[in-house]
């Protein structure tokens, strides 16, 4: 079992729509996968359709006390740990437990023979449940926005990523992967071209087509689901086999070209 979290500390980066699109275009391709909604936000437990979740459903227990994680729920294809604005609390309950910070991991481990990868979505912030998140994964996948908000959350990146690595020293980023990106624009491109020159290893970028991402959202629906064969499709299929050949997962992706 292979687990990868998509962190960025700002928010509107894609986290939430890449950890679903993602995960459902790996299950379609024959793997195993969980999916881990970390954000009190529950985008993620929207965009896939999941409701009526309470505290129980989400990790807060594992976050808090360590305990187990909840049985998932089945939707499209994969499983997922849902998200509900009551995980917010535990944060302030994290604080001061030793080893709170290991607790999903740790639970994660146990749970490692029935899932070949775990994808997990973090909160927009460097709080504890980011922290969790960080720390649960073999790599990261970071989404960097071709906007000078993307940008500008570089320092902030860097930052967060040498305190992870004081507790976790094995700890990488698999991949980075620019987002929203509009090609006519001249911002977007020199933006692109920044990126590059900064970070490594690149993904390709993922087009700005905000209304199919939207309108899938919308539907509660992956877009392999709501629009299959798009070009928001082709992008998800692409980006897939990028970070599963940058994380080491071994899967080819039918249909997947640069």
């Amino acid at each position: 079992m292979r687990t990868l979290t998509l962190f960025n500390h700002a928010g509107g980066v894609m986290k939430s729509s890449l950890t679903r699109d993602v995960g459902h275009t790996l299950a379609s391709a024959g793997q195993r996968v969980l999916l881990v909604d970390l954000d009190p936000q529950a985008n993620l437990t929207d965009w896939l359709g999941v409701t009526d979740v309470t505290q129980a459903h989400t990790a807060y227990g594992t976050a808090t006390r360590g305990e187990a994680l909840p049985t998932p729920a089945a939707v499209h294809g994969l499983h997922l740990i849902p998200s509900d604005v009551s995980l917010a609390l535990a944060e302030g309950q994290m604080m001061g437990v030793v080893g709170a910070h290991l607790h999903l991991r740790q639970a994660l481990s146990t749970v490692a023979p029935h899932y070949d990868v775990v994808l997990i979505d973090s909160p927009p912030s460097l709080g504890q449940l980011s922290i969790l998140g960080a720390l649960a994964a073999d790599h990261l996948v970071v989404p960097v926005p071709t906007r000078q908000k993307g940008m500008n959350a570089l320092a902030g990146l860097g930052e967060a990523m040498a305190t992870y690595r004081k507790l976790r020293p094995d700890l990488t980023v698999a991949l980075y992967v620019p987002t929203l990106y509009d090609a006519r624009r001249s911002h977007d491109r020199e933006a692109y071209e920044t990126l590059k020159a900064l970070l490594h290893p690149l993904a390709s970028p993922i087009a700005d087509r905000g209304a199919v991402w939207n309108d899938s959202a919308s539907a509660g629906q992956p877009v392999g689901v709501y629009a299959p064969g798009s070009p928001v499709h082709r992008d998800v299929l692409r980006v897939t086999q990028e970070i599963s050949d940058a994380a080491g997962l071994g899967v080819s992706i039918s249909g997947a070209t640069a």
